[in-house]
Protein backbone atom coordinates (compact mmCIF):
# COMPACT_ATOMS: atom_id res chain seq x y z
CA UNK A 1 0.00 0.00 0.00
CA UNK A 2 1.16 3.54 -0.76
CA UNK A 3 0.51 6.58 1.39
CA UNK A 4 -0.57 8.60 -1.65
CA UNK A 5 -3.69 6.45 -2.00
CA UNK A 6 -5.12 8.61 0.79
CA UNK A 7 -3.96 11.86 -0.82
CA UNK A 8 -6.05 14.35 -2.82
CA UNK A 9 -4.05 17.21 -4.34
CA UNK A 10 -5.92 20.23 -5.69
CA UNK A 11 -5.55 20.67 -9.45
CA UNK A 12 -3.79 24.05 -9.21
CA UNK A 13 -1.34 22.70 -6.63
CA UNK A 14 -0.70 19.54 -8.65
CA UNK A 15 -0.03 21.54 -11.81
CA UNK A 16 2.36 23.87 -9.98
CA UNK A 17 4.31 20.94 -8.53
CA UNK A 18 4.50 19.23 -11.91
CA UNK A 19 5.92 22.42 -13.44
CA UNK A 20 8.34 23.04 -10.55
CA UNK A 21 6.53 26.23 -9.61
CA UNK A 22 6.66 27.45 -5.99
CA UNK A 23 4.06 26.05 -3.60
CA UNK A 24 3.58 26.95 0.07
CA UNK A 25 1.86 24.57 2.50
CA UNK A 26 -0.47 26.09 5.10
CA UNK A 27 -1.89 24.43 8.20
CA UNK A 28 -5.55 24.21 9.21
CA UNK A 29 -5.40 24.07 13.02
CA UNK A 30 -5.06 27.85 12.96
CA UNK A 31 -8.50 27.90 11.29
CA UNK A 32 -10.31 25.55 13.64
CA UNK A 33 -8.47 26.10 16.92
CA UNK A 34 -6.39 29.27 16.57
CA UNK A 35 -8.98 32.00 16.07
CA UNK A 36 -12.71 32.62 16.48
CA UNK A 37 -15.14 32.62 13.57
CA UNK A 38 -15.31 34.55 11.24
CA UNK A 39 -11.76 35.91 11.72
CA UNK A 40 -10.39 32.39 11.22
CA UNK A 41 -11.94 32.02 7.77
CA UNK A 42 -11.13 35.58 6.73
CA UNK A 43 -7.51 35.09 7.84
CA UNK A 44 -7.12 31.74 6.07
CA UNK A 45 -8.36 33.22 2.79
CA UNK A 46 -6.17 36.32 3.26
CA UNK A 47 -3.12 34.13 3.89
CA UNK A 48 -3.79 32.22 0.68
CA UNK A 49 -4.06 35.55 -1.16
CA UNK A 50 -0.76 36.70 0.41
CA UNK A 51 0.96 33.59 -0.96
CA UNK A 52 -0.53 34.13 -4.43
CA UNK A 53 0.33 37.82 -4.47
CA UNK A 54 3.92 36.91 -3.61
CA UNK A 55 4.25 34.58 -6.58
CA UNK A 56 3.48 31.11 -5.18
CA UNK A 57 0.56 28.70 -5.05
CA UNK A 58 -1.07 28.17 -1.62
CA UNK A 59 -1.85 24.65 -0.42
CA UNK A 60 -3.92 24.71 2.76
CA UNK A 61 -3.88 21.20 4.23
CA UNK A 62 -6.52 19.30 6.23
CA UNK A 63 -8.18 15.90 6.50
CA UNK A 64 -11.70 15.95 5.06
CA UNK A 65 -13.81 12.80 5.51
CA UNK A 66 -10.65 10.74 5.89
CA UNK A 67 -8.89 12.13 2.83
CA UNK A 68 -5.59 14.02 3.05
CA UNK A 69 -6.44 17.25 1.25
CA UNK A 70 -3.62 19.37 -0.16
CA UNK A 71 -5.32 22.56 -1.27
CA UNK A 72 -8.77 23.36 0.13
CA UNK A 73 -11.78 24.98 -1.47
CA UNK A 74 -13.31 28.10 0.07
CA UNK A 75 -16.19 25.86 1.17
CA UNK A 76 -13.78 23.51 2.97
CA UNK A 77 -12.20 26.44 4.80
CA UNK A 78 -15.61 27.80 5.78
CA UNK A 79 -16.60 24.38 7.13
CA UNK A 80 -13.47 24.14 9.27
CA UNK A 81 -13.94 27.69 10.54
CA UNK A 82 -17.59 27.25 11.48
CA UNK A 83 -17.06 23.91 13.23
CA UNK A 84 -14.07 25.33 15.13
CA UNK A 85 -12.93 23.17 18.02
CA UNK A 86 -15.41 20.45 17.09
CA UNK A 87 -12.91 19.55 14.36
CA UNK A 88 -10.31 17.03 15.53
CA UNK A 89 -6.93 18.63 16.19
CA UNK A 90 -4.80 16.09 14.36
CA UNK A 91 -1.15 15.44 15.16
CA UNK A 92 1.03 12.50 14.08
CA UNK A 93 -0.46 10.03 16.57
CA UNK A 94 -4.03 10.90 15.52
CA UNK A 95 -3.55 10.80 11.76
CA UNK A 96 -4.14 7.07 11.09
CA UNK A 97 -7.30 7.04 13.18
CA UNK A 98 -8.81 10.18 11.65
CA UNK A 99 -8.13 8.76 8.18
CA UNK A 100 -9.33 5.20 9.00
CA UNK A 101 -12.55 6.50 10.54
CA UNK A 102 -13.11 8.91 7.65
CA UNK A 103 -13.29 11.86 9.99
CA UNK A 104 -12.43 15.51 9.49
CA UNK A 105 -9.29 16.85 11.13
CA UNK A 106 -7.32 20.07 11.27
CA UNK A 107 -3.60 19.60 10.83
CA UNK A 108 -1.01 20.78 13.34
CA UNK A 109 2.50 21.81 12.32
CA UNK A 110 3.64 18.18 12.58
CA UNK A 111 0.82 16.74 10.48
CA UNK A 112 0.99 19.52 7.92
CA UNK A 113 4.69 18.71 7.46
CA UNK A 114 3.91 15.02 6.97
CA UNK A 115 1.24 15.64 4.34
CA UNK A 116 3.22 18.39 2.62
CA UNK A 117 6.18 16.04 2.27
CA UNK A 118 3.93 13.32 0.82
CA UNK A 119 2.78 15.82 -1.80
CA UNK A 120 6.32 17.02 -2.56
CA UNK A 121 6.01 20.47 -0.97
CA UNK A 122 9.17 21.74 0.74
CA UNK A 123 8.09 25.08 2.26
CA UNK A 124 5.43 25.63 4.90
CA UNK A 125 4.20 28.85 6.52
CA UNK A 126 2.61 28.89 9.96
CA UNK A 127 2.20 31.23 12.92
CA UNK A 128 4.48 29.67 15.54
CA UNK A 129 5.81 26.16 16.08
CA UNK A 130 5.11 24.05 19.14
CA UNK A 131 7.86 23.21 21.56
CA UNK A 132 8.78 22.34 25.11
CA UNK A 133 6.08 23.46 27.51
CA UNK A 134 6.85 25.36 30.67
CA UNK A 135 7.22 22.90 33.52
CA UNK A 136 8.11 20.06 31.13
CA UNK A 137 10.59 18.67 33.67
CA UNK A 138 7.53 17.48 35.61
CA UNK A 139 4.93 17.02 32.86
CA UNK A 140 7.14 15.79 29.97
CA UNK A 141 4.91 17.92 27.72
CA UNK A 142 6.86 18.36 24.49
CA UNK A 143 5.16 19.10 21.17
CA UNK A 144 5.28 16.48 18.41
CA UNK A 145 6.24 19.37 16.12
CA UNK A 146 9.82 19.08 17.32
CA UNK A 147 10.14 15.39 16.46
CA UNK A 148 8.63 16.06 13.04
CA UNK A 149 11.15 18.82 12.43
CA UNK A 150 13.85 16.25 13.22
CA UNK A 151 12.64 13.78 10.60
CA UNK A 152 10.70 15.49 7.79
CA UNK A 153 12.29 17.51 4.98
CA UNK A 154 10.17 20.66 5.09
CA UNK A 155 11.32 24.20 5.87
CA UNK A 156 8.96 26.01 8.25
CA UNK A 157 8.60 29.79 8.19
CA UNK A 158 7.25 30.96 11.55
CA UNK A 159 7.32 33.82 14.02
CA UNK A 160 9.38 31.61 16.33
CA UNK A 161 8.18 29.34 19.09
CA UNK A 162 4.75 30.07 20.55
CA UNK A 163 5.53 32.43 23.42
CA UNK A 164 3.43 30.42 25.89
CA UNK A 165 6.21 27.79 25.75
CA UNK A 166 9.73 27.50 27.14
CA UNK A 167 11.71 29.01 24.27
CA UNK A 168 15.15 28.23 25.68
CA UNK A 169 14.43 24.54 26.25
CA UNK A 170 12.78 24.30 22.83
CA UNK A 171 15.96 25.59 21.20
CA UNK A 172 18.03 23.08 23.18
CA UNK A 173 15.76 20.27 21.98
CA UNK A 174 16.05 21.38 18.35
CA UNK A 175 19.84 21.60 18.69
CA UNK A 176 19.96 18.04 20.02
CA UNK A 177 17.89 16.85 17.06
CA UNK A 178 20.12 18.66 14.57
CA UNK A 179 17.44 21.09 13.38
CA UNK A 180 18.95 24.42 12.26
CA UNK A 181 17.17 27.54 13.49
CA UNK A 182 17.57 30.46 11.10
CA UNK A 183 16.78 34.09 11.82
CA UNK A 184 15.42 35.88 8.76
CA UNK A 185 17.09 39.28 8.99
CA UNK A 186 17.38 38.88 12.75
CA UNK A 187 20.03 37.63 15.19
CA UNK A 188 17.44 36.53 17.77
CA UNK A 189 14.61 34.07 17.54
CA UNK A 190 11.31 35.95 17.41
CA UNK A 191 8.94 35.40 20.33
CA UNK A 192 5.70 35.19 18.36
CA UNK A 193 3.87 38.30 19.62
CA UNK A 194 7.19 40.11 20.20
CA UNK A 195 10.01 40.61 17.72
CA UNK A 196 12.77 39.15 19.90
CA UNK A 197 13.12 36.57 22.64
CA UNK A 198 16.66 37.21 23.87
CA UNK A 199 17.67 33.80 22.47
CA UNK A 200 20.17 33.83 19.56
CA UNK A 201 19.50 31.85 16.39
CA UNK A 202 22.01 29.42 14.92
CA UNK A 203 22.39 31.43 11.73
CA UNK A 204 21.19 34.78 10.50
CA UNK A 205 20.19 34.77 6.81
CA UNK A 206 19.13 37.93 5.00
CA UNK A 207 17.80 36.66 1.65
CA UNK A 208 15.34 34.02 0.51
CA UNK A 209 17.95 32.81 -1.98
CA UNK A 210 20.46 32.02 0.77
CA UNK A 211 17.79 30.12 2.71
CA UNK A 212 16.97 28.08 -0.39
CA UNK A 213 20.65 27.23 -0.92
CA UNK A 214 20.89 26.03 2.70
CA UNK A 215 17.78 23.88 2.24
CA UNK A 216 19.09 22.27 -0.92
CA UNK A 217 22.53 21.68 0.58
CA UNK A 218 21.18 20.14 3.79
CA UNK A 219 19.00 17.62 2.02
CA UNK A 220 21.61 16.88 -0.68
CA UNK A 221 23.95 15.88 2.13
CA UNK A 222 21.40 13.35 3.34
CA UNK A 223 20.71 15.34 6.51
CA UNK A 224 17.04 14.59 6.93
CA UNK A 225 14.77 16.90 8.84
CA UNK A 226 13.34 20.38 8.63
CA UNK A 227 14.63 23.89 9.04
CA UNK A 228 13.07 26.52 11.28
CA UNK A 229 13.01 29.99 9.71
CA UNK A 230 12.24 32.59 12.37
CA UNK A 231 10.59 35.65 10.82
CA UNK A 232 9.75 38.50 13.24
CA UNK A 233 6.26 39.97 13.35
CA UNK A 234 6.14 43.37 11.61
CA UNK A 235 7.22 46.12 13.96
CA UNK A 236 3.91 48.01 13.79
CA UNK A 237 2.00 44.89 14.91
CA UNK A 238 4.40 43.66 17.61
CA UNK A 239 3.48 43.65 21.30
CA UNK A 240 5.79 44.72 24.12
CA UNK A 241 7.73 41.74 25.49
CA UNK A 242 7.25 42.57 29.17
CA UNK A 243 3.53 43.20 28.73
CA UNK A 244 2.82 39.99 26.84
CA UNK A 245 4.97 37.91 29.21
CA UNK A 246 2.91 39.15 32.17
CA UNK A 247 -0.32 38.30 30.36
CA UNK A 248 0.95 34.83 29.48
CA UNK A 249 2.10 34.15 33.04
CA UNK A 250 -1.35 35.04 34.37
CA UNK A 251 -3.06 32.86 31.75
CA UNK A 252 -0.83 29.89 32.61
CA UNK A 253 -1.74 30.18 36.29
CA UNK A 254 -5.42 30.25 35.36
CA UNK A 255 -4.96 27.21 33.10
CA UNK A 256 -3.26 25.26 35.89
CA UNK A 257 -6.06 26.18 38.31
CA UNK A 258 -8.61 24.76 35.86
CA UNK A 259 -6.61 21.57 35.27
CA UNK A 260 -6.32 22.10 31.51
CA UNK A 261 -3.57 20.13 29.73
CA UNK A 262 -2.62 18.40 26.49
CA UNK A 263 -4.29 19.45 23.24
CA UNK A 264 -6.50 21.99 24.97
CA UNK A 265 -3.55 24.01 26.30
CA UNK A 266 -2.79 26.22 23.30
CA UNK A 267 -6.41 27.09 22.36
CA UNK A 268 -7.14 28.00 26.00
CA UNK A 269 -4.07 30.20 26.31
CA UNK A 270 -4.64 31.95 22.98
CA UNK A 271 -8.22 32.75 23.94
CA UNK A 272 -7.22 34.08 27.36
CA UNK A 273 -4.39 36.15 25.90
CA UNK A 274 -6.76 37.68 23.34
CA UNK A 275 -9.20 38.50 26.10
CA UNK A 276 -6.59 40.04 28.39
CA UNK A 277 -5.05 42.13 25.58
CA UNK A 278 -8.52 43.22 24.41
CA UNK A 279 -8.02 41.69 20.99
CA UNK A 280 -4.58 43.13 20.28
CA UNK A 281 -2.94 39.70 20.38
CA UNK A 282 -5.38 38.42 17.74
CA UNK A 283 -4.48 41.33 15.46
CA UNK A 284 -0.79 40.55 16.03
CA UNK A 285 -1.40 36.87 15.28
CA UNK A 286 -3.07 37.71 11.98
CA UNK A 287 -0.30 40.15 10.99
CA UNK A 288 2.49 37.66 11.68
CA UNK A 289 0.81 34.82 9.78
CA UNK A 290 0.35 37.05 6.71
CA UNK A 291 3.98 38.15 6.97
CA UNK A 292 5.18 34.55 7.23
CA UNK A 293 3.12 33.59 4.18
CA UNK A 294 4.79 36.28 2.07
CA UNK A 295 8.31 35.27 3.14
CA UNK A 296 7.52 31.57 2.62
CA UNK A 297 6.41 32.34 -0.94
CA UNK A 298 9.74 34.07 -1.57
CA UNK A 299 11.65 31.10 -0.15
CA UNK A 300 9.58 28.64 -2.20
CA UNK A 301 10.28 30.62 -5.37
CA UNK A 302 14.01 30.71 -4.64
CA UNK A 303 14.05 26.97 -3.91
CA UNK A 304 12.17 26.15 -7.12
CA UNK A 305 14.68 28.20 -9.09
CA UNK A 306 17.48 25.95 -7.80
CA UNK A 307 15.89 22.71 -8.97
Amino acid sequence: MRADQYLDIDAAVSEALARNQPVVALESTIISHGMPHPQNVDTALAVEDAVRNSGAVPATIAIIDGRLKVGLSAEDIEQLGRKGQQVIKTSRRDLPFVVARRETGATTVATTMIIAALAGIRVFATGGIGGVHRGAAETMDVSADLEELARTNVAVVCAGVKSVLDIGKTLEYLETKGVPVIGYRTDELPAFYARSSGHPVDYRVDTAEDIAIAMKTKWALGLHGGIVIGNPVPDEAALDSAEIDAVIDAAIVEMADQGISGKETTPFLLARIAEKTKGRSLATNIALVLNNARIAANVAAAYSALQ
